[in-house]
C-alpha cells in the first residue's frame, strides 16, 4: 500500500512523534530494584540525556540501553532494508550516548549504562548498582 503522505510530510509526521522511553526495559529494571530493595531512585529528572533512573543523593544516573537502538555488539542486528540509514542512525545514537555520559560526568555525576540483555541477570544488575551506591563519592 502506498503512503498517503509525501516523503517530506512523512518525515515531518515522524519527527513529531515523541518517545516515552523503552517501557518494557524500564519496568524490568524497576522490578529488579524493588526485588533487591534498592531505594533512593527517581525517574524523569531533568538531566542531560534524560537518564531512565537517577539516584540524586548518590549522584548516579542510570540508563537502560536497548540492544538495537544503542548498537550492542552482540545483539544489534541491522535490518536488511535501508541498511545505510540504520547504520548511520545507530552511529549517531552511540555518539550521543558518549556525549551525554561525558556531559553528566563533567557535572559531577556517575553514569551507569545497563544493556537490555543484562536484565536477564537481575542479581548481577542489582549487584552492580549496589556497588556503585556503596562507593559513593564523599
Amino acid at each position: 500500500m502506498a503512503d498517503v503522505f509525501s516523503k517530506r510530510q512523512r518525515s515531518r509526521v515522524m519527527a513529531a512523534v515523541r518517545s516515552t522511553g523503552n517501557r518494557a526495559t524500564e519496568l524490568r529494571l524497576i522490578s529488579i530494584l524493588r526485588a533487591h530493595r534498592i531505594a533512593g531512585w527517581r525517574r524523569r529528572r531533568p538531566l542531560p540525556g534524560k537518564p531512565d533512573f537517577v539516584f540524586p543523593r548518590d549522584r548516579l544516573a542510570v540508563f537502560v540501553d536497548g540492544c538495537f537502538w544503542h548498537g550492542c555488539r552482540w545483539h544489534c542486528r541491522m535490518p536488511a532494508s535501508h541498511r545505510a540509514y540504520w547504520e548511520a542512525k545507530i552511529a549517531r545514537n552511540k555518539t550521543r550516548d558518549r556525549a551525554t555520559t561525558t556531559r553528566l560526568r563533567g557535572r559531577g555525576w556517575r553514569v551507569l549504562r545497563i544493556w537490555e540483555h543484562s536484565l536477564v541477570s537481575p542479581d548481577a544488575v542489582a549487584a552492580r548498582i549496589r556497588e556503585l551506591l556503596r562507593d559513593r563519592p564523599s
